[in-house]
């Protein structure tokens, strides 16, 4: 019997995905034992699972294959990417990340209207006309509230008084 192809996409089902990535990661395994048996080369394999666990082969140890691509490759100038590199890759992000954070407290504190002193006639005009706009949101949310609580009120009334039985009072009689 021919296994057909399959299409070469994620598993969107986590339990078939945990189940796929067992027995393939056996069959992985499976294939750089024989590899590094058959063909007697000295082979490090790592593999992290989708919930973080590490799963390693090495022949003949981890720690020796490695400490032996890191002098490989720095023989042949090819570079390991290292904390550094990334820190130095991400700082330009931080950055900007730091700056735009800035400007957002700056303008929090102008909108709370502390540290005005610095600010152009231009720029106290934007920012009233910000907290004017902001202002007119407020009271239109808050209107929308109170209508919607009105409206549950008058509807709380009407049940009430159709439900509630007449004490015949318009038929009193004097009690003699």
């Amino acid at each position: 019997m021919v296994r057909g192809k399959i299409q070469l996409k994620k598993i969107e089902n986590r339990i078939s995905r945990q189940v796929t990535f067992s027995k393939r990661r056996n069959g992985l395994l499976k294939k750089a034992y024989e590899l590094s048996v058959l063909c007697d080369v000295e082979m490090g394999l790592i593999v992290f699972s989708p919930r973080g666990k590490l799963y390693e082969f090495s022949s003949p140890c981890m720690q020796k294959i490695l400490e032996r691509y890191k002098k490989y490759s720095e023989e042949c100038g090819i570079s390991i990417t290292t904390k550094e590199q990334d820190t130095q890759y991400l700082n330009p992000e931080i950055t900007n990340l730091e700056e735009r954070i800035n400007i957002l407290e700056s303008s929090e504190r102008k909108m709370l209207g502390e540290c005005l002193e610095s600010c152009s006639i231009k720029e106290l005009n934007h920012l009233e006309r910000q907290v004017e706009q902001g202002l007119r949101l407020v009271r239109a949310r808050k209107t929308d509230i109170l209508m919607d609580q009105i409206q549950q009120l008058e509807i709380k009334q009407q049940d009430w008084v159709w439900t509630t039985p007449t004490l015949g009072l318009g038929s009193m009689q004097p009690v003699e």
